[in-house]
């Protein structure tokens, strides 16, 4: 499942990322309502979590022309703001979910992975290539079938390729979201996670192709 976190506070939004990652998810984090607005028009997220005040706008004003573009992935607005005359006006133009500050974290995972579920239904939950599977809820990876056991961050290097195949990922992209940072760790970690992958997966490994230079990509031909 990947999200869309939309929060200028750098350490608000490495937090938010930080958990929506460990609890299984892939996440992308921007600081601004235009780059909300360029990155949801052609990546497709299951999820937008939004907050309210932002540098170039409100994320108020972002969610109505999110929605006026046709937009229909769920949001989840986070917000300091209490007063019920605002949940109700962040609500009808479009929210479809209002958390505020402070929150527990186990509510925020819980409303996001139930805003999900009502928006892909449970049949959605799974990503079939061929004779690839991959469960969200589980986190079961299966073969024709034959379960495969991969730790989480092979489950996470194999949905963040699934998930842009063909495109390829580069390396700074696994390693935000992967190992939550955006240095390079210096060290062959990506290659090893990849070799033990592809290992894992068998005949379907190969069709995770190294693009020199770049990154990788999993080949759906």
């Amino acid at each position: 499942m990947k999200i869309l976190v939309v929060e200028d506070d750098k350490k608000v939004g490495a937090f938010l990322q930080r958990a929506f990652s460990e609890d299984g998810f892939v996440v992308d984090r921007v600081r601004l309502a235009a780059e909300a607005k360029d990155q949801s028009s052609y990546i497709p997220y299951d999820l937008l979590v939004l907050d309210w005040m932002l540098p170039d706008g409100d994320g108020l004003s972002l969610c109505k022309e999110l929605r006026a573009s046709g937009l229909a992935t769920p949001i989840l607005m986070l917000t300091a703001r209490s007063e019920i005359g605002e949940k109700v006006l962040a609500l009808n133009q479009g929210v479809d979910d209002f958390l505020t500050k402070p929150f527990a974290l186990e509510e925020l995972i819980a409303r996001a992975r139930a805003l999900i579920r009502r928006a892909q239904g449970a049949g959605k939950m799974q990503l079939t290539l061929g004779p690839l599977s991959l469960d969200f809820r589980t986190r079961v990876v299966s073969n024709a079938g034959q379960v495969m056991d991969l730790t989480a961050k092979e489950f996470l290097l194999l949905e963040i390729l699934v998930r842009n195949a063909p495109r390829v990922v580069t390396r700074s992209e696994l390693l935000a979201n992967v190992w939550q940072t955006t240095a390079d760790l210096g060290s062959n970690v990506i290659e090893v996670h990849i070799k033990h992958l592809r290992e894992k997966l068998g005949t379907l490994g190969d069709h995770i192709e190294t693009v020199r230079s770049q990154g990788y990509r999993y080949s759906i031909e």
